[in-house]
């Protein structure tokens, strides 16, 4: 039989176990790079973090943890994720920062950090070894398969997750640079931005088994650098972020199903789209726009802030830019509320979280920023 005092401190956990994670929203904290007037600066490691915040009241999100752990900026801002039950949170490093004389250089890292979310606080579970320079990270609807591309890796990380333990049990090789990947909601498929050569793989997924067959790649716009599918499965969108050119950058929609994926249509929500996401409920999709806020000063496509793009998806998967609204500066991780009416938004250069809601069919700004402890590269919440 339980004390008294026991069970006091049992029923004061539970509320906190029944939903731990699936109200949290994972921020990856890089502090090692920064920008002056001559573009990207490099700095010593030691104080990135990953946040959680925790957005049980979402229109006004608070931080519930911060922990000592590795991010990159140099990467998509989709190397984090929550399982679908809301109990681990996954971090993928890419980089590392090496001295060489007075100078900091980058490497790539194969560090995959398991938080256990029920503790309270959250707390590290596992480090795993995983391909070179992990970016872009994503987890099955049903929770049991993580996959990870790999930049200077070259591969997909096949990773299982049984029992709250997460296992590597594969890698696939890509021939290329994979910058980010997303699975269907029925766990059978996944695509693989090939950001280097402009394309899409397509991976064939059978349990924990992950197949790459070359000649189903998918051309796509110039530079794919994220990518998400809709949550009925039907369709893909890839976001290409022009490779530079500012004037190349596209959503590119894929037709997901059937024996042959393809694209199906193609249309511009500014310039540079490195984050996006699609909301749960698949009707809106958001892409915060770099505009030139990374860029030197002296460069004519120059931007102090950037803004955020509401795109709505209509029949057949078709987009449609809704309306824009300000953002800080570098903005580069987005997270929809699980009820899909609120978007959050990091903004790099200005170390503060922006909350948006979508009203009216429109998006529209709430007026309240949280301040971070650092810069925000990455950011996402559950698996959907």
């Amino acid at each position: 039989m339980l004390s008294r005092t026991l069970l006091a401190a049992c029923l004061a956990a539970a509320p906190f176990a029944a939903w731990a994670g699936t109200h949290d929203i994972l921020i990856g904290i890089d502090e090692k790079i920064t920008y002056d007037a001559n573009g990207q600066v490099n700095g010593p490691p030691g104080k990135d973090a990953l946040v959680v915040m925790d957005i049980t009241n979402p229109a006004h999100p608070k931080i519930r943890a911060s922990l000592p752990l590795m991010n990159s900026l140099l990467g998509p801002p989709t190397n984090l994720q929550i399982t679908p039950d809301g109990k681990l949170g996954l971090l993928a490093n890419s980089v590392v920062m090496n001295q060489d004389g007075g100078a900091w250089k980058v490497a790539p890292d194969d560090k995959l950090f398991v938080v256990d979310l029920t503790a309270n606080p959250p707390k590290l579970a596992d480090t795993i070894s995983v391909g070179k320079q992990p970016s872009g990270l994503a987890i099955s609807r049903k929770g049991d398969l993580v996959l990870i591309a790999n930049r200077a890796g070259k591969s997909v990380s096949v990773l299982s997750i049984q029992g709250g333990v997460v296992k590597v049990v594969g890698e696939v090789p890509m021939a290329t640079d994979a910058a980010a990947v997303a699975i269907t909601p029925d766990g059978k498929r996944a695509f693989v931005c090939l950001n280097l050569v402009n394309k899409i793989g397509v991976l064939t997924i059978d349990g924990t088994k992950v197949t790459y067959d070359k000649a189903q790649d998918i051309p796509a716009a110039l530079n794919p650098y994220n990518i998400d599918v809709t949550p009925d499965g039907k369709y893909a969108i890839a976001s290409n972020t022009g490779a530079g050119t500012n004037n190349g950058d596209a959503e590119v929609v894929i037709e997901a199903t059937g024996p042959h994926p393809h694209v199906i249509d193609l249309m511009s929500p500014g310039n540079g789209p490195e984050g996006f996401a699609i909301a749960p409920d698949g009707k809106w999709a958001v892409a915060p726009l770099l505009l030139g806020t990374g860029a030197k000063k002296s460069d004519w496509f120059f931007t102090k802030n950037g803004s955020a793009a509401l795109i709505s998806i209509g029949a057949g998967g078709k987009l449609k830019l809704v309306n824009s609204l300000p953002l800080g500066a570098l903005p580069e991780g987005i997270a929809f509320s699980p009820n899909s009416e609120y978007v959050y938004i990091g903004n790099y250069l200005d170390r503060n979280l922006q909350v948006f809601r979508i009203a009216g069919g429109k998006l529209v700004d709430t007026g309240v920023k949280l301040a971070l402890p650092g810069q925000p590269a990455s950011m996402r919440g559950t698996a959907h």
